[in-house]
């Protein structure tokens, strides 16, 4: 017969080998996955991030944060908006099991972290506010505001308050778009020709509602520090050229009739050569997670809203009869407006 000593050492092995098949999230070993909140139910991106997070089968970072909760809001102006509210808001409810909430405040008292999602630019200040106050981290959707002045006072909110925010086209991330600007086959990039589509919608600057995506693909291969911004306009297409500080010079072809496809063509020291368009929003999600868990945005203020000056300049060179037009000028005049504001 086995000893005392014998059986307390076999119970001791089964008890390790038990403890060894049960998940870590289960015996307590790992942090669970943070409760993520959506503001603003009016875009397909919040159907298709949530499919991506709360995936069973989700792996790595995407595994670590869960959609939980989410206020509708909307805008009654904006077909694209009101004409899809319902439905996004019934599929993230019903099929992904999100707990719809009636304000924004009630979400915050429920989750880690955010996506303002709102397709409309405009209510996006307004809304980032309160997260702001309750530090949250939060991405914020393309467009990041309504007009370049929002889009100042929106990063000196996240500054003053120190909460961690950026914001993205899902292009920037794309395969093929985000390596584009250090690919040792092209060499250094001497220039870049973006394209993509540029549908305008009228509460909103022209290149902010679609342009974009192509803008940012753009300043993704470009880098920053592009000096101003020459817009010509005709009723199937925009083309703005940028000229960068170092004499490099950078186009957006923005297309509304044929084929409207995602795109660029890199003109590099060692090799001319295509970069990707869009592959999926995996990618995107990818880097909003790991921003979600570090704290540390992928893109800075500082660039995005240079992307922003571009495109408002863009715009005012456009009533300017196709001058150019500084983005330091359109800068100095949206810091002007949210100081007036304040006043």
């Amino acid at each position: 017969m086995p000893s005392t000593e014998d059986n307390i050492m076999h119970r001791f092995t089964l008890a390790l080998l038990m403890t060894m098949s049960i998940p870590l999230a289960a015996r307590g070993d790992a942090k669970p996955p943070l409760k993520a909140g959506i503001i603003g139910l009016d875009t397909s991106h919040v159907v298709a991030f949530t499919k991506t997070l709360n995936n069973p089968k989700a792996k790595g970072v995407l595994a670590r944060v869960r959609v939980v909760a989410a206020y509708p809001g909307g805008s009654s102006d904006i077909p694209a908006s009101k004409d899809r509210l319902q439905g996004f808001t019934e599929q993230l409810r019903d099929k992904y099991h999100v707990e719809i909430v009636d304000s924004i405040d009630a979400l915050l008292q429920k989750v880690d972290v955010v996506f303002l999602e709102s397709v409309d630019g405009r209510p996006h200040l307004k809304q980032v506010k309160p997260v702001f106050k309750a530090k949250k981290p939060v991405f914020i959707d393309k467009p990041v505001a309504g007009s370049l002045a929002d889009a100042v006072e929106i990063y000196r909110l996240a500054k003053e308050s120190g909460t961690p925010c950026f914001s993205s086209s899902s292009l920037r991330f794309s395969p093929g778009i985000l390596g584009a600007r250090t690919d040792a086959k092209l060499g250094g990039v001497l220039g870049c020709d973006a394209y993509g589509p540029c549908h305008i919608e009228p509460h909103h600057p022209d290149l902010f509602w679609y342009g974009i995506h192509g803008v940012e693909t753009l300043f993704t291969i470009m880098g920053p520090g592009c000096e101003s911004a020459t817009r010509v306009e005709t009723d199937n297409t925009e083309f703005v050229t940028g000229k960068w500080k170092n004499g490099r010079v950078g186009t957006f072809r923005g297309i509304r009739k044929g084929k409207a496809d995602y795109g660029a063509m890199v003109f590099g020291e060692k090799k001319v050569g295509p970069a990707g368009g869009f592959g999926s929003y995996e990618p995107l999600v990818v880097e909003i997670c790991k921003f979600f868990e570090s704290g540390k945005a992928p893109v800075t203020a500082e660039e995005t809203l240079e992307i922003y000056a571009f495109m408002e300049a863009a715009d005012e060179s456009k009533r300017q009869g196709g001058k150019p037009v500084t983005l330091a000028s359109v800068l100095a005049r949206a810091r002007a407006k949210t100081s007036a504001k304040k006043r």
